[in-house]
């Protein structure tokens, strides 16, 4: 179940920290560079009052959530039409796999370049980066779709749109809804690398590098570890919807629950 999975992990970060804290305290001491868990701990809860921090927070959830938008509104329709087309599919195919492999925080200092709106240009990488897992997941979701379900519903009589909505579609589903949730959390790293890498006037990034610059290691590490408990729970979620719309999936897979 989901509870006793969140709870052993949990119990593993918070032995993780207090082994750390240990550490930090009574091996290192003094000479500690890297801040203990209870420091950060206690710079994060300040930071939920932190009006700069916050208006920041919103800068990158609201360009996460604008690229992973976009992502799925482009990726998905291309991805149902290419395994609709196997012929289009096997022309673009090379081209999609000599462009898959690029690292999309590379592209950054291009985009940079080329976007010069600040706000348009993070949401184009994030777009970017989002697009290649929902567009692979979507097109093995055509590839693994029933033949034989499709053929008897052409036997009825059913055309080719009938049968992509009928039969496609649906059984697609549960691979798109996986390969967004993957690109939930590169859209993340991705909004938060290109406000590192850009700057700007908000951001968790730009409040990093403004910690940074302050010689504050502690508001630096504070500020990342919420961009990691957001990137958690938006897996949590997008995994408890995939659990909930698509439990049919899991069932004729044989998927067993962890």
């Amino acid at each position: 179940m989901i509870s006793a999975r969140l709870l052993r992990g949990a119990a593993g970060a918070a032995g993780l920290l207090a082994v750390g804290e240990l550490y930090i305290r009574f091996v290192i001491g003094d000479d500690a560079i890297f801040p203990a868990p209870s420091a950060i701990l206690y710079e994060a809860a300040l930071l939920l009052i932190d009006p700069d921090f916050l208006a920041g927070l919103g800068t990158t959830l609201t360009n996460w959530a604008l690229g992973m938008l976009i992502a799925i509104g482009i990726a998905v329709p291309l991805g149902v039409l290419l395994g609709a087309l196997p012929p289009v599919e096997r022309a673009i195919r090379p081209v999609l796999e000599f462009m898959r492999p690029i690292p999309s925080v590379a592209i950054i200092p291009l985009a940079i370049l080329l976007i010069p709106v600040d706000e348009l240009m993070k949401v184009s990488v994030i777009v970017y980066a989002c697009m290649w897992p929902i567009l692979i997941n979507t097109l093995y979701g055509m590839h693994d779709v029933d033949p034989l379900a499709k053929e008897s519903l052409r036997s009825f009589g059913f055309g080719p749109l009938a049968v992509l909505a009928r039969v496609s579609l649906p059984s697609a589903a549960p691979f798109v809804a996986t390969g967004v949730r993957i690109a939930a959390g590169i859209a993340l790293i991705l909004a938060v690398s290109a406000e590192l890498l850009a700057g700007g006037t908000a951001g968790i990034g730009v409040y990093v590098v403004q910690a940074s610059s302050g010689n504050r290691m502690d508001l630096m590490m504070a500020a990342t570890f919420w961009a990691g408990i957001f990137g958690v729970l938006a897996n949590l979620v997008l995994q408890s919807g995939e659990r909930r719309l698509f439990h049919w999936h899991r069932v004729r897979t044989g998927a067993q629950e962890s």
